[in-house]
């Protein structure tokens, strides 16, 4: 009987030592041997998994930094251009430095200008109303004031204005991750470079509709006239299918445009008050 135990023994260890070798083995041969540098990228990136970077989270953007072994093609708009200079010491290589964007609001569809002809009393979500109805003001593209950019914020730089139905961006705080912009049912959330001195000049709107039609739902709409296109000394203004694009690689921030459009469409953020002369004095006004 005890033989029987001992051979039982002998056989059991035998096989336990021949499965440990093959998984030995096995581990040695698929055995991915990672970067010690992605976990020290890894630790410089932010970890707010945003996304922002087009890759799943920090992790997967650390990987792709070694996996390139240089920043040209990569980014982190949350970390911004100090987290790259971190990671090209670490890569060995020269920072690839990009302008600091900001998400920008292009509706400008306020309660005062854009008024209610009808209430929605339906589920709190842009999508959703997006699926079901044109918005209170009846303008098909206009900004349906429901709060899904403010809720996919996760930097908390966007609120709802109950003044003027509109989300505000914080611009201190906005770290460009892109969250709002892919929230928005209706793409009227933009990057845009913050411009020098966070200066900015962009189009307000993004109705398609010819000018007439635009204006009867909000008194800003951009009715697709051509004034700014043709004055604009440095060709950064394009219109199609009835509405004005300003290319802000393009602007030189001249204002030239702003006072030209007259359904005061383009708006003109961090500038000085224009200044009019007149007979007697000089006026400041808002553009």
């Amino acid at each position: 009987m005890n033989t029987y135990i001992l051979y039982s023994i002998i056989s059991l260890t035998v096989i336990a030592f021949l499965f440990a070798t093959i998984i030995y083995f096995v581990e040695q041969k698929f055995k991915v041997i990672e970067d010690p540098k992605i976990d020290v990228i890894q630790d410089l990136l932010p970890g707010a998994n945003c996304g922002g970077c087009g890759y799943s989270g920090c992790r997967a953007l650390a990987e792709a930094f070694v996996k390139n072994g240089n920043t040209e093609s990569l980014f982190c708009p949350v970390g911004g251009n100090s987290i790259t200079k971190s990671i090209a010491s670490v890569l060995g290589v020269e920072a690839t430095e990009k302008k600091q964007q900001i998400a920008v609001l292009r509706c400008n569809g306020s309660y005062t200008n854009a008024p209610k002809k009808v209430t929605y009393d339906g589920i709190n979500s842009c999508v959703f109303a997006n699926s079901l109805f044109a918005g209170e003001s009846a303008c098909q593209f206009g900004c349906l004031g429901c709060g899904d950019c403010f809720r996919a914020c996760l930097f908390e730089s966007i609120i709802m204005d109950s003044i003027s139905g509109l989300p505000i961006i914080n611009e201190n705080k906005c770290t460009s991750c892109g969250a709002c912009v892919k929230a928005c049912p209706r793409n009227i959330i933009e990057l845009r470079d913050k411009g020098p001195k966070n200066k900015r000049i962009f189009v307000s709107c993004v109705n398609k509709e010819k000018g007439v039609l635009a204006k009867i739902n909000c008194n800003v709409a951009c009715i697709g006239c051509s004034k700014c296109q043709k004055i604009c000394p440095h060709e950064a203004i394009s219109i199609e299918n009835f509405l004005a694009y300003i290319d802000f690689e393009k602007c030189k921030l001249c204002r030239k445009c702003v006072t030209e459009c007259p359904t005061n469409a383009i708006l003109e953020i961090n500038f000085p008050l224009h200044k009019i002369k007149t007979s007697n004095t000089v006026d400041l006004i808002n553009a």
